[in-house]
């Protein structure tokens, strides 16, 4: 007896259809609730390998060198030391002040907390080459000790980190000016006060190391 195609079941009609995995919206509004742009995140990860190498490079020189690096911080400008510190920080809290001010729509107070942050931390680069000349002048250059080479090798990798930073500071401060962040959407502003406030850290590490632990 033959079947008509009207009374056979389709083949396909025992197959059980494929799964529909749709995205997890919780996962994305976790990511989204991580401030700033999750690029700068993987940076400042890198950074911190980066520097996590530095720090062996001090800690073995320690280790086999213990009695120069213990009087190796009298040999430097510890007031220049403070002042790069005070420098950093104050930047970064004024940078917390702008992003607050842009939170709260008042993006003219935003501004001015920008240019305040930009111009301490202009004072930066500033104390460091005062710094750098003092340091020549007291005979603080490479053939002065492992522990001197060191100081330069970490503190001059650090400078230039924190003049990226700088860079980044008066890029965001030039788009401020000219409306390119809003209270709703102001990762990239964000993303620089994340960078600046990992450099900061990475610099109180050093300040510890070499003007007041060693």
């Amino acid at each position: 007896m033959s079947v008509t195609p009207s009374t056979a079941f389709p083949l396909d009609s025992c197959t059980p259809p494929a799964p529909v995995h749709e995205p997890d919206a919780s996962v994305d509004q976790r990511l989204d609730r991580i401030p700033g742009h999750r690029a700068m995140w993987v940076a400042i990860c890198l950074e911190f390998v980066e520097f996590a190498v530095f720090f062996a490079v001090y800690f073995s020189a320690r280790w086999h060198h213990p009695q120069e690096f213990q009087a190796g911080a009298h040999k430097l400008w510890t007031t220049g030391g403070v002042l790069v510190t005070l420098s950093m920080v104050t930047s970064g809290w004024l940078l917390t002040r702008a992003l607050a001010a842009l939170d709260t729509h008042r993006r003219r107070s935003a501004l001015r907390w920008m240019l305040a942050a930009l111009t301490v931390g202009l004072l930066y680069p500033g104390m460091k080459f005062l710094e750098w000349r003092w340091n020549l002048a007291h005979g603080l250059n490479a053939s002065a000790g492992i522990f001197v080479i060191v100081y330069w090798y970490l503190t001059i990798n650090h400078f230039v980190h924190a003049s990226w930073g700088l860079l980044g500071m008066a890029w965001c401060t030039a788009r401020l000016a000219t409306g390119g962040y809003s209270a709703v959407d102001h990762r990239g502003l964000q993303s620089l006060a994340i960078y600046w406030h990992a450099t900061d850290l990475v610099w109180l590490m050093l300040f510890g190391l070499f003007y007041a632990y060693a």
